[in-house]
């Protein structure tokens, strides 16, 4: 009876050993599927622009003649709004994420608006740009400006920031937290000086992430009003009078990337779409250099950290 007992697990831990495996090369097989995908895209993006990636690309404004095309006016105004979203949503998120999770009580009032931030990370992109053209637009009168496109995309990817610092900081052992507390630490003083530093590299990936996701946004840019076709910068944020800075860029009409790859891929004329090619290549190489950016981040920040 013994005997037959542990032939039975044997074959159990056996049958168990299989589907492992075959669990694990079904995951290999889907991931080389969806790799495989990109990387055909990738490169197909690449062979189709590669003759207009120029200095030229990168310094002209948008033509009506394909080879005097530019990205200028696109690259400038995706980085203005990025910076005004990582202005709003970086403290904004990573505030609110400290606060839910360490001094936050927990209630049917904390419940709530935990599963309301779940739920926001869903939400289409379409539904923030109608918020946004009701509240920043109309409501508060900000136009079709920076100002405008960069609050829009920090409500996108503010609970992606939000769910991204929770999680990090919950993944802190909570002997941390009870050995600052018995020194006489302040909650505070915990945060401060361990929740913060030990998270950061969590945090700093989810913000990343999110800021990659908003760069490649479109429909929420295109909802406000973003202009398809704009042949000058807005103005300077540096100033060469005191006191040396400007918010009018905050007010300027822009255009981000891809809306200008939309713009010419709408058009016939077989020269305007390996322009859209080159624009595409360059507006994924630099999301892809976010996301590297974030691991590299990761690795190091955890490497610097002595528990």
């Amino acid at each position: 009876m013994a005997l037959q007992s542990a032939a039975e697990i044997r074959a159990l831990i056996a049958r168990h050993k299989r589907r492992d495996v075959i669990f694990g090369l079904f995951g290999i097989l889907c991931l080389a599927i969806g790799l495989l995908t990109f990387a055909t895209l990738f490169v197909d993006m690449l062979i189709d622009g590669y003759a207009r990636l120029t200095p030229e690309f990168f310094t002209n404004f948008p033509s009506r003649r394909a080879g005097q095309a530019g990205i200028l006016s696109a690259w400038v105004g995706t980085v203005m709004v990025m910076f005004v979203t990582a202005a709003v949503a970086v403290p904004l998120g990573v505030a609110s994420g400290i606060y839910l999770e360490e001094y936050a009580s927990k209630n049917w009032v904390t419940d709530v608006i935990e599963i309301n931030i779940s739920n926001l990370a869903g939400v289409p992109s379409i539904v923030y740009g109608l918020l946004a053209l009701g509240l920043f637009v109309y409501q508060f009168g900000l136009g079709q400006s920076v100002a405008t496109a960069g609050l829009t995309l920090a409500l996108l990817i503010l609970p992606v920031v939000i769910v991204a610092t929770r999680e990090a900081i919950r993944a802190i052992p909570a002997a941390i937290r009870e050995a600052a507390y018995a020194l006489g630490a302040t909650r505070w003083q915990v945060v401060q000086g361990h929740i913060l530093p030990y998270s950061m590299g969590g945090i700093m990936t989810g913000v990343i992430i999110g800021m990659a996701r908003a760069i490649g946004e479109t429909a929420p840019i295109i909802t406000i009003g973003a202009l398809t076709f704009i042949a000058f910068l807005p103005p300077s944020p540096v100033g060469a009078e005191f006191p040396f800075v400007s918010f009018e860029w905050l007010t300027s009409p822009f255009t981000v990337m891809p809306i200008q790859i939309f713009n010419w891929t709408s058009r016939p004329d077989p020269a305007f779409q390996a322009n859209a090619a080159a624009a595409g290549f360059i507006l994924v190489f630099m999301t892809l250099a976010m996301n590297g950016l974030a691991i590299w981040l990761r690795y190091r920040i955890r490497r610097n950290i002595k528990w």
